[in-house]
């Protein structure tokens, strides 16, 4: 009998974890399939453009793309005129329709 109920219990639990796992993602706002790949291009176009600049601390420049084709850059850079230039080849990415720049100066010490 316990071991019947423990089965039980086990099989139930494992059948809501994908559910609680679904409710957790970040990206449970894009409904489509195809609306996750165009963000994901978009990404990948702004991530490359930062890349061919060959400054690594750009090229460190975390980019995330909502549904809405608005890009996040986050991370940290060394000055500000690479900050501007982040955000400037990221505003000039095919699809891109917003820019939140949340990038830090790095201090030398």
């Amino acid at each position: 009998m316990k071991i019947t109920l423990a089965t039980t219990c086990f099989v139930i639990g494992a059948l809501f974890a994908p559910v609680v796992a679904h409710a957790g993602d970040s990206d449970s706002d894009r409904k489509h399939a195809a609306t996750y790949v165009k963000d994901s291009v978009i990404t990948a176009k702004v991530k490359a453009k930062l890349a061919e600049e060959k400054l690594s601390s750009l090229a460190k420049i975390q980019v995330d793309t909502d549904n809405k084709g608005a890009v996040d850059l986050s991370g940290t850079v060394r000055s500000q005129e690479e900050a501007d230039k982040a955000v400037s080849i990221a505003r000039g990415t095919e699809g891109v329709t917003s820019i939140n720049s949340h990038l830090r100066i790095k201090k030398d010490d």
